[in-house]
């Protein structure tokens, strides 16, 4: 499991791609596009928008507060536990195995919001990931290879913990 040490918590306050004030001018960037998501809100509005994401990355919580949840009833779910401020071993897994099949929801119990990094080094380049930036609007990620090398860079920022859940 990959732990992000408190004194390196500044570098995902930042936006990891494009950062729209709302859904609404991302919707049209869609067409065509494989594109994922990591969020309850985020998840949730793009169901509403009838553009349902290829693979959503949920965890039943908003801004650390109860969501009333997302349901994809013709999406598999895929469990997995992932602790605040972490990356498990688990959440990468179920990335990589989302991405190869598709259609999934992966339901977090703990915390989603650094699933970001693991879903845009398996993502297809030329993928979107559309995450919240909470109190901000929704970020768009396109994977590239600069995009992917910008992630491992990250997750050279974490330290590797044994496994604890």
């Amino acid at each position: 499991m990959l732990k992000l040490p408190e004194d390196q918590r500044h570098l995902f306050t930042r936006p990891f791609g494009t950062l729209y004030p709302s859904l609404d001018p991302v919707l049209p960037l869609l067409s065509g596009k494989l594109f994922y998501s990591v969020g309850d809100v985020v998840t949730e509005h793009l169901l509403l928008a009838g553009s349902p994401p290829v693979i959503a990355i949920i965890d039943g919580q908003t801004m650390r507060r109860p969501h009333n949840g997302v349901e994809i009833p013709e999406y598999q779910i895929i469990n997995v536990k992932n602790p605040a401020g972490c990356i498990s071993d688990e959440l990468i897994q179920a990335t990589k195995d989302a991405v190869n099949s598709g259609r999934i929801v992966i339901q977090v119990s703990g915390e989603e919001d650094l699933a970001v990094l693991p879903l845009a080094l398996v993502s297809p380049i030329n993928s979107l990931i559309l995450y919240g930036q909470p109190g901000e609007g929704v970020v768009v990620l396109e994977i590239s290879p600069q995009v992917r090398e910008q992630a491992l860079a990250f997750l050279e920022k974490f330290e590797s913990i044994p496994e604890t859940i």
